[in-house]
């Protein structure tokens, strides 16, 4: 059993009302001690950029990262830019976290985005595109043609595209029509032969079919033609009687961000669908062009759509490199990373080579800790909710679903569960960015299976990852517990990576057992024994741990700290790691994207190091790790380092106690943090420096290459006792 008294004599709640934040960080720091969060999110999608440039990497991961930029990029225009213009339009112009005016750091943005995407489009035309080419994978022009493919593609387009295509003119009985964010279109100058009048007409390019449109197959080689050229060739059919005289592709981004007052509506649901209606009508931010488009089109649609020459991106070669994703298709795996097929927790293989793990009974064994996705979400989490759905001594299911794929099994083993006469409660996030329209979908599916749906707190997005089932057994009832730091989506859990903590302890269950009933009720107010939640005590609890690793370093007692985290952001956070460092304590941050803090400032962050590590899996888990005297005191959770998730979102994080559990996490930052692992260094200039070959010329070891092998190597191991 874990004796939860010395528990609570580490944790951040025990004695949260002893600890006065002014009187622990009330030293002065200086003010340029943060570096832009914008401009470090472009950086973090630089670093994905330079995995596209790196020429040791399989040509279709190649692609793959360019569409991945894409993809990121958009987002950032549709929410960061959007909130910033939105800041700037309604006079809400307060300082950024560098205390810099939002219109100086748009401005900056601007400067860095420009130089991103042509340097994005140049790696696609002058690196990427004939690397593809000398695979045996072409993409190719309409008038490289032979005679016979231009024959046979016509039919195509008869058939498949003519059917679906939709004309627009703009003329004075046809006003300039909405063109809607992300849409692929042409831009069409035409002369009516009868007038001899020049027209303009807008073609969006259906998004529902293949964006490559394949042209030939032989063996390995293949080749594709991009859906914009083969429907730019066949105008004529489009506009009969009329002359085209020049066309040119262009593409929209606009504000999709979505914000409700929760405090004004009674109906959440009916609220946000009203509120994703007019996402589609937000005021433009980003026009992307072919750098060949003439000014007689360019100054139109910068007119009609009422936007800046600052707003306009002259690109050349293709537009929407999100179609990259397309190629995943091809079936080549030499040009892909070597397959990677996860494996079973050691903790849940089943004793007989064809039969099926008792996931209960193996937690009763102790904590579990599954790593994925090197270690199968299917045979873990997936399976847990499924036996505890089928199983009759299981009387209850709690858990919580922020983002989860379409045909998830997850939502599945809900509904079974219900239908069998269990209490199931689902806390559906249905605010949970660019996924509400799916969330409200399967909200209303649990709902009609009987499963008793709630959408959380008013103001505070639900972001923890939480499942609770309850079983009887011997006449009482016992808690089994799930704790993540990913989402329950069975898709995303094979390409993200991320921890979860499976366990019996019975303070676990009584702290998810009183937070599913405060989420279903109407307020997080409690303190909790094993558990950091936020709104109201993650925040101070972690500033408390890192006080206290200040004090021990000041009173020559063991002191560490070690933090992984998507982001890096939120200021208190930052300040306490600046005051850590100040008192000798050695700080490592491992974070994937945005990083606000200096490392490596005399005087004020020398102590502190900063790495990031990008890769064939996006490093998503959360880890906090304190020295705490050398009784160390490690949390993993669903929390970044940012205001939204420490002030304005449930989060929860559990503490580690495991021995092995903790010597895993250890290992796994001793390896990530090391010189001879390959990885990006932060500089205290905001500069991030990829080290990826050793002095003698040789690739650097791969951190997600090595945990591969590790975990399997633990599984030969178990296979052969």
């Amino acid at each position: 059993m874990i004796d939860n008294e010395a528990l609570d004599a580490g944790l951040g709640d025990a004695d949260d009302d002893d600890f006065d934040l002014d009187e622990a960080f009330d030293s002065q720091l200086p003010e340029n001690r943060y570096l832009d969060r914008e401009l470090s999110w472009l950086a973090f999608n630089q670093r994905v950029l330079e995995l596209a440039e790196d020429p040791t990497l399989p040509v279709l991961e190649r692609a793959n990262f360019l569409a991945i930029f894409a993809s990121n990029l958009d987002e950032f225009f549709m929410v960061r830019v959007a909130g910033l213009k939105r800041r700037i339009v309604t006079g809400l112009a307060v300082p950024t976290n560098v205390g810099r005016a939002p219109q100086d750091v748009l401005a900056d943005i601007s400067g860095d985005a420009h130089a991103l995407q042509l340097r994005h489009a140049d790696v696609w035309t002058t690196m990427v595109k004939p690397a593809l080419s000398d695979a045996g994978i072409d993409i190719v022009t309409y008038d490289t043609l032979a005679e016979e493919e231009r024959t046979r593609l016509y039919d195509y387009f008869q058939a498949q595209v003519f059917p679906v295509l939709m004309p627009l003119a703009v003329d004075p009985a046809h006003p300039f029509p909405y063109i809607s964010g992300l849409s692929l279109n042409l831009a069409i100058r035409i002369r009516n032969a009868r007038t001899g009048r020049q027209e303009f007409a807008r073609l969006k390019v259906p998004p529902m079919l293949p964006r490559f449109v394949e042209v030939s197959r032989e063996g390995d080689k293949i080749r594709y033609l991009p859906l914009e050229e083969l429907i730019a060739s066949h105008l004529e059919d489009l506009f009969p009687g009329m002359e085209v005289l020049d066309h040119h592709t262009f593409r929209l981004t606009r504000n999709e961000d979505v914000v409700i007052e929760e405090d004004e509506t009674e109906n959440l649901i009916q609220a946000l669908e009203a509120e994703l209606l007019r996402r589609r009508f937000g005021p433009p931010i980003r026009l992307e062009v072919t750098d060949d488009m003439d000014d007689v089109t360019l100054s139109l649609l910068i007119d009609e759509l009422d936007i800046t020459d600052h707003e306009v991106y002259h690109l050349p070669g293709l537009l929407d490199l999100r179609a990259l994703f397309g190629l995943g298709k091809i079936d080549r795996p030499e040009l892909r990373y070597p397959p990677h097929v996860p494996t079973t927790a050691v903790a849940f293989q089943p004793a007989e080579q064809n039969g099926r793990a008792d996931i209960f009974a193996a937690i009763r064994q102790g904590d579990v800790l599954v790593h994925h996705p090197y270690e199968s979400f299917a045979t873990s989490v997936q399976a847990f909710l499924e036996q505890a759905a089928r199983d009759p001594h299981v009387l209850a299911i709690k858990q919580t679903l922020y983002r989860t794929s379409g045909d998830s099994p997850i939502v599945q083993a809900l509904i079974d569960a219900a239908e069998a006469g269990k209490q199931v409660l689902a806390l559906v996030e249905v605010k949970a960015r660019f996924d509400e329209a799916n969330n409200i979908v399967w909200a209303r599916k649990l709902e009609k299976a009987g499963v008793h749906v709630v959408y959380g707190l008013v103001g505070l997005k639900t972001h923890c990852k939480l499942a609770l089932v309850i079983r009887e057994e011997d006449g009482k009832l016992r808690s089994y517990s799930h704790i993540g730091t990913g989402n329950y989506n069975p898709k995303t859990s094979r390409i993200y990576e991320d921890f979860g903590l499976f366990t019996k302890d019975e303070q676990v269950g009584r702290d998810l057992t009183r937070l599913f009933n405060e989420l279903s009720g109407y307020a997080i107010e409690k303190k909790f024994k094993r558990l950091l939640v936020a709104p109201l005590h993650l925040r101070k609890g972690l500033l408390r741990a890192i006080d206290k690793e200040r004090r021990n370093a000041e009173a020559g007692k063991p002191a560490r700290i070690r933090i992984k985290a998507n982001s890096m952001v939120d200021e208190q956070i930052i300040d306490a790691l600046y005051r850590a460092s100040q008192a000798g304590v050695p700080v490592e941050v491992w974070v994937r994207g945005i990083c606000s803090l200096k490392p490596g400032v005399e005087g004020m962050s020398e102590n502190i190091t900063v790495r990031s590590i990008l890769g064939r899996y996006l490093e998503h888990s959360r880890i906090f790790a304190f020295e705490n005297g050398g009784d160390p005191q490690v949390y993993i959770g669903s929390a970044d380092m940012m205001h939204r998730n420490l002030d304005r979102r449930v989060e929860a994080l559990v503490r580690i106690v495991a021995p092995a559990h903790l010597k895993e996490l250890s290992d796994l930052f001793d390896l990530a943090m090391s010189e001879s692992t390959s990885s990006w260094h932060l500089g205290s200039d905001g500069a991030w420096t990829r080290h990826s070959i050793d002095d003698d010329g040789k690739p650097l070891p791969d951190l997600q290459d090595r945990t591969m092998q590790r975990i399997h190597r633990r599984r030969r191991a178990r296979a052969v006792r």
